[in-house]
């Protein structure tokens, strides 16, 4: 083992001491809360590092030790993603390896010079946006053109999910932004997520936009009939509860998205994982052993899915579903890499620019870590 890597893991034994004592005291700070629950997974001897993020399927083998990242000893530490952005640009900062909203990190990084976490080209959650609109059935509303005039609800301005609803909008249907009115609500209905981030709530100049009443989320006022449609990444609570007056945008989402992706190649990244920068100085081996780690958990699950997928997944046509994706998309229809995702990217910050969010079109070279822009998944990993 190098003198550095010896040193930081004295180091980190030395801050999670500290850390102990100060719990014990009951100093602990408010703005540390990120976790719904820890899973340890790769304990044992290396580097100390604390992984936090969601529970995917895809990240599964990492949880549970059945992946190691090399030369670390892990405890996996479950937290909603407003509560990562929060703990990363004015927390603690004592999460090595954290999931983290794509946008919020181009937001911190372009407007507030946000450093100290560069980003890996390893994205946990992805998903397309058209299901993502939610519209009363009373309103006259049939196709995206129909927006325009009309009050738009959402629960936080520039979310990721909310930056790709907006962008899509434009780019596929001539729908922008200044052709609504926007309410933003001052209570959201998903609070999975915790407390929501400043970079999330970035709202631009040049639209109307108005606070929503207090104690009010989208659905409510989606049912009250104060807004004519919600954009949101979850389901409004009144479509879950199958309320006749609230349906999708976009009824067979599924056949929209597929022939999005079919026409421009491009599946929408929400998150992405982000590496404190001082662990990367004093162990430069380390992104590249964090990419390995999260690739092969990802591809020991998709091979799961490809041989069982049948029996292990709880839905009917689970099976049809993944060959039907990986007939349009590709075997490796997830990927990680700077490459295979630029496209997805760089649309995303020209998304951020043109709707007056980030101060400056990013780039690729500048928010990922150098040491990762060349990494390629090996597609004999899961083996």
């Amino acid at each position: 083992m190098s003198q550095s890597r010896r040193d930081f893991i004295k180091t980190s034994a030395l801050a999670a001491g500290a850390a102990g004592t100060l719990a014990a005291c009951g100093n602990t700070r408010p703005e540390t809360r990120v976790a719904a629950g820890e899973t340890a997974g790769n304990a044992g001897d290396g580097l100390p590092i604390t992984v936090a993020g969601y529970s995917y399927d895809r990240l599964q083998p990492l949880i549970d030790g059945r992946v190691k990242i090399e030369g670390c000893s892990l405890t996996y530490q479950k937290g909603g993603i407003s509560d990562l952005n929060n703990h990363v640009f004015q927390g603690p900062q004592t999460i090595e390896v954290t999931e983290i909203g794509l946008h919020p990190y181009m937001l911190a990084f372009a407007n507030d010079g946000f450093r100290g976490y560069s980003l890996l080209p390893v994205f946990p959650l992805r998903t397309f946006r058209h299901k993502s609109i939610f519209i009363r059935t009373d309103r006259g509303i049939d196709r995206p053109e129909d927006l325009r005039g009309k009050r738009i609800a959402t629960p936080g301005f520039s979310s990721t999910s909310l930056t790709w609803i907006r962008g899509v909008l434009a780019d596929e249907y001539g729908v922008k932004a200044e052709d609504v009115e926007w309410i933003v609500t001052s209570k959201a209905v998903d609070a999975t997520a915790g407390e929501t981030s400043k970079q999330e709530r970035v709202v631009p100049e040049g639209l109307t936009i108005h606070q929503g009443p207090p104690g009010k989320d989208e659905s409510d006022l989606l049912v009250s009939g104060e807004v004519d449609a919600v954009f949101h990444a979850t389901e409004p609570r009144a479509y879950v509860e199958r309320n006749p007056i609230v349906a999708r945008l976009f009824a067979d989402y599924r056949e929209v998205e597929r022939a999005s992706f079919a026409a421009t190649g491009i599946f929408p990244i929400m998150h992405a994982v982000a590496v404190r920068d001082d662990v990367i100085e004093a162990n430069p081996w380390f992104p590249e052993a964090v990419f390995k780690a999260y690739s092969k958990a990802k591809q020991m699950n998709q091979k799961m899915l490809q041989n069982l997928g049948w029996a292990m997944v709880s839905l009917p046509w689970a099976g049809a579903e993944l060959e039907e994706t990986r007939n349009l998309m590709g075997d490796n229809y997830w990927p990680y890499g700077i490459e295979p995702n630029r496209k997805t990217l760089e649309t995303l910050f020209r998304y951020s620019h043109e709707q007056g969010l980030a101060s400056r079109e990013l780039t690729i070279e500048e928010i990922f870590h150098p040491s990762t822009l060349k990494f390629v998944e090996s597609m004999s990993q899961a083996h």
